[in-house]
Parts: structure tokens; sequence; C-alpha cells
């Protein structure tokens, strides 16, 4: 469906926006996000910050300028195309087509597959959900899984989550800072204790749970699996390496992953670097890792973005320079 382009933007041009966070308390969560985005009081057992989110019933709002307190869903409504693209919004219409995420596993995350985008609708209605990982830091035997390291049948598949011997067939990576997984729909996958990562993902929260390790919950109640709606999400083939390499090259962007759902490239700097956006019919945002920028528009907008915070940059802005204080990370992720 092609969407009519929306209220006009009486507020005058947009600008590089940044959200306030969601902070999700969760059973398995840590401290880290609020030590990594400086955030005081400290919380513990905040295992996910949602960075810039258009789920419904967790939509971002805008945390600086002329704007702030603004919805990401109404700024949607006021130009549409000039926030995400033309192509972008006639696609999507007024939802956001990714969450941006921060995790900390302080335990072990269940093991989990999300379905396409033909299986999401059909069930709910929804988007399915490809997502990618980037390490930031992982405590000394950290690891995750991701895909299987041996074959198993759709049949066999049931007896052995019943039995515990499901992770047996999955490929477990030891992790470190940078490492980066693409994570397909279809793909079962799980964040082991001690890792901190960026997550990139279309817009769905539709999880499916495979394998939860027998644990109960505060109540004394074992968790929900979804054993049999996750059987038709799985990608049961056995792939030869489910890890993403790339080499570093600093001042330069590095290209890590290419999907059908986002792009995101790795930017190390330690001088300012130029990106000319005018031929991109999408967003951009920006994940600092690392360090602090100054992001400045060929509007003549200056913000600041520093480790721990996330930034959009509307898909009508046409060249930003990026001028880091300090040695900065950043990964910049658009629709192309």
């Amino acid at each position: 469906m092609i969407y009519m382009n929306s209220i006009n933007n009486m507020d005058g041009a947009f600008y590089p926006f940044k959200f306030e966070p969601i902070l999700k308390p969760v059973i398995w969560g840590g401290s880290d996000i609020c030590r990594f985005k400086k955030i005081e009081p400290l919380r513990e057992g905040i295992g996910e910050s949602w960075e810039i989110s258009g789920v419904h019933g967790n939509v971002s709002r805008v945390s600086n300028g002329r704007l702030a307190g603004t919805s990401l869903n109404d700024l949607l409504a006021r130009n549409g195309e000039g926030l995400v693209g033309k192509k972008v919004y006639q696609k999507f219409g007024n939802i956001f087509p990714l969450l941006i995420k921060f995790i900390d596993a302080r335990e072990d995350l269940s093991i989990q597959v999300h379905p396409d985008d033909a299986l999401a609708k059909k069930r709910h209605s929804s988007f399915g959900k490809t997502e990618m990982w980037y390490v930031i830091n992982a405590a000394p035997g950290a690891y995750l899984y991701s895909g299987f390291k041996e074959s198993i049948t759709p049949e066999e598949y049931p007896e052995t989550v019943k039995n515990n011997t499901f992770t047996d067939k999955l490929r477990r990576y030891d992790v470190r800072a940078g490492d980066v997984f693409y994570l397909p729909s279809g793909r079962v996958h799980a964040i082991g204790a001690g890792c901190f990562i960026a997550e990139i993902q279309q817009t769905s929260d539709i999880t499916y749970r495979i394998y939860d390790y027998n644990r109960r919950d505060a109540a004394g109640n074992s968790r929900e699996l979804h054993t049999e709606q996750a059987r038709d999400a799985i990608d049961f083939k056995v792939y030869d390496s489910y890890k993403t390499e790339y080499v570093k090259k600093p001042n330069s962007p590095v290209k890590i992953v290419a999907s059908p759902y986002f792009t995101t490239q790795l930017l190390e700097m330690d001088i300012p670097i130029e990106r000319d956006y005018s031929a991109l019919d999408s967003f951009v945002i920006y994940i600092c890792m690392a360090g602090r920028c100054a992001v400045r528009d060929d509007r003549g907008n200056r913000e600041f973005i520093r480790r721990g915070e996330s930034m959009l940059i509307p898909a009508d802005t046409q060249s930003v320079t990026i001028i880091p204080d300090e040695f900065s990370e950043l990964l910049e992720t658009c629709v192309a």
C-alpha cells in the first residue's frame, strides 16, 4: 500500500534526533547498560535499552532540540518521506522499520528463533525479525549460540528439546569485542552470560522461545516454550559459518552487513569524516559505542553523540560531517 505523505512540518526542517532510552528490567539483566550510558542512579537488572523504537507501546520520544518530547510516530506523521525516505515510507508507512537496542546479559538468555515476514504476517499480522549483533564488550568466557553445528530434522527437533540435548546441536562461539553476527529470520540463536551487545533488527517483537535450560521464574513456574510454533520458523540447514568476518579500516567506513532489511557500516575515526547521503533514499542511524563526536549536517545543525547514545539522521539530510573529540566508534545503519 502506498501512503500519502502526511502533515507538513510546520516547525521547520528536521535535524539529527536523539531519543530517551526505554529501559527494560528483566530477570537476566545487569547494571552495564546504566554504566555504559552514564545513567544515574545506577539501576540493577536492566537487560535492554531500546534506543530507537516504533514498536507499539514502546515508541521512542525525542530528547534534543526544539522537537524534544515528540514521539517517533509523530515525526513520521509530520513528514514521513522527509524522515525515512520515499521508498521506505511507501513500503512501511507510519511504522518505523528498525528497532535499535543495547543488550546486557548477566545470565544466559533462552534459545530463540524469529519468524520471517510471511509467517509473522500470517500468524501475528506483524513483520518478521531479521537482526544483527555487534559485540561491544564480552566478559572472559562469554559466548553465544548461532545456527546448527550438526544436522537435525524437524521431526527430531522436539525430542531434543524434551531430553535437554538441543543445545548440543548448536554452534557455540566464544566472543570478544568487535565480533559481528548476522541473524536472518529462522536462525536459532541465544546470547550467553557476559555479552554486551548492540542489536539492530526489524521492527518486530515476535520471539519463539525454544529452550530455557529448565529454569523457573520467581514464582517457581517454568517459562512458556513455543516448541511447535518454532518448528515452522526454524531454518534447519547447517552452514559453514555463522559469524560475519570483516577487516577494520580506521577513518573509512567498513561495510559489515548488507541485507534487504538494513545495511550497516562500522566507522572508527580519530579525524573528521564526511558522509554524503545525497543519493541515499533512507534515514541513517548512528550507534555510538566509543568516544564522543559532533555531528554537523548540511543545514548547519550541530548535535553531539557520545558513547551509549544513538542518533537518527533524517532522510532529507544531504550530507553530514562527523567530528570526533577523541577516538570514536559508530555503527551506521540505513535501509538500502
